[in-house]
C-alpha cells in the first residue's frame, strides 16, 4: 500500500514533467516564431525610418527650392514692374526727343527759309543796282559781303581834295543810287566818308579827318533828300575817317584808293531778321 502510494506521485510528476516539455516546445517554436517577426519588422521599421529620413531630407530640398523659386519668382515680377516701367519712360523719352527732333527740323526749315529770303532779296537789290547805276566805270563797286551790299565811290568822283561839295558827275551816279533807293522804301542806306591818313589842314569849320569825313557823309545825304527825293527815314550819315582804309596810305595811288564814299545798303527786312534771332535763341536751348 505504501508502494502504492509512492508509485502515484512518482507517475503523477512524470505526467507532469511530459506535459511541461510539450508545452515548452510549442512555447519556444511560438517564441521563435514570434522573434523572428519581431526581427522581420524591426528591420522593415529601419527601413522605414531611413526611408522616412530620405524623404524628410527631399522635402526639406524641395521645399528650399520651392523657396528659392518663389523668391526669384517674385524677383522677375519685380523686375517686369521695373523693366515696364523703364520701358514705358523709355518710350516717353524717344517720343519727346522725336517730338524736339521735329521741332528743330521745323525751327532750322524757317531758318533755312529767312536766309533764303534774305539772300533773294539781296540778290534782287544788286541786280537793280548794276542796272541802273552801271559797272563799267572803274571808279565805281558794287559788292555783297557777308549779306550787305556797299557802293563804294571812289573820292574823286564825288569831291575835290579837301572839300565837302558834291560835284555834278557824283550827283549823275547818286540819282541811279536814289532811283533804286526810292523804289524800295524798305531800305536804308548809310553813307559813310573815308578819308586818307594825310591831317587836314583846311579851314576853321573842320577841324581833322573826322570832319571831313562827316561832312562829305552829311552832304551826300543831302542830296539824295533834297535833290532826288529819298525819305529821311531811309538813310543814316557817318564819318568813318582815316580808320578803315583798303590799302596802306604809303603811296598816293594807295590813299587815293582810300578816300572814298560808301554807301551801305540795308534791306528793312526785319520780320526776317527777328524770325533768325528768335530761330536762333531756340535753336540753342
Amino acid at each position: 500500500m505504501r508502494k502504492t502510494a509512492l508509485l502515484l506521485p512518482a507517475l503523477a510528476l512524470i505526467a507532469t514533467s511530459c506535459v511541461s516539455k510539450k508545452k515548452f516546445a510549442e512555447l519556444e517554436a511560438k517564441n521563435k516564431e514570434t522573434q523572428d517577426l519581431l526581427n522581420s519588422a524591426t528591420v522593415k521599421l529601419n527601413a522605414c525610418l531611413e526611408e522616412k529620413s530620405g524623404l524628410n531630407a527631399s522635402l526639406t530640398a524641395l521645399q528650399n527650392e520651392n523657396d528659392n523659386l518663389k523668391k526669384n519668382n517674385s524677383d522677375l515680377i519685380n523686375t517686369s514692374k521695373e523693366m515696364t516701367v523703364l520701358t514705358q519712360k523709355g518710350a516717353q523719352n524717344i517720343e519727346k526727343a522725336l517730338e524736339t527732333i521735329k521741332e528743330k527740323d521745323l525751327k532750322i526749315n524757317r531758318l533755312q527759309d529767312a536766309l533764303t529770303k534774305k539772300d533773294s532779296v539781296t540778290l534782287a537789290l544788286v541786280t537793280s543796282l548794276k542796272k541802273e547805276v552801271g559797272i563799267s566805270d572803274p571808279d565805281i563797286n558794287i559788292n555783297v559781303e557777308k549779306g550787305v551790299v556797299f557802293i563804294s565811290i571812289a573820292d574823286k568822283l564825288m569831291f575835290k581834295s579837301g572839300s565837302y561839295i558834291v560835284s555834278d558827275r557824283a550827283k549823275e551816279v547818286l540819282a541811279k543810287v536814289a532811283k533804286v533807293v526810292n523804289s524800295k522804301p524798305d531800305f536804308e542806306c548809310m553813307v559813310e566818308g573815308h578819308t586818307d591818313n594825310v591831317p587836314f589842314t583846311g579851314n576853321a569849320i573842320l577841324l581833322d579827318n573826322w570832319d571831313l569825313s562827316v561832312k562829305r557823309s552829311t552832304a551826300i545825304v543831302r542830296v539824295l533828300t533834297k535833290d532826288l527825293g529819298v525819305n529821311p527815314k531811309q538813310l543814316i550819315a557817318a564819318g568813318r575817317g582815316e580808320y578803315i582804309p583798303l590799302v596802306d596810305n604809303n603811296t598816293a595811288e594807295n590813299r587815293s584808293t582810300n578816300r572814298r564814299t560808301r554807301i551801305v545798303v540795308l534791306p528793312k527786312i526785319d520780320q526776317f531778321y527777328d524770325m533768325i534771332e528768335k530761330e536762333m535763341k531756340n535753336l540753342s536751348k
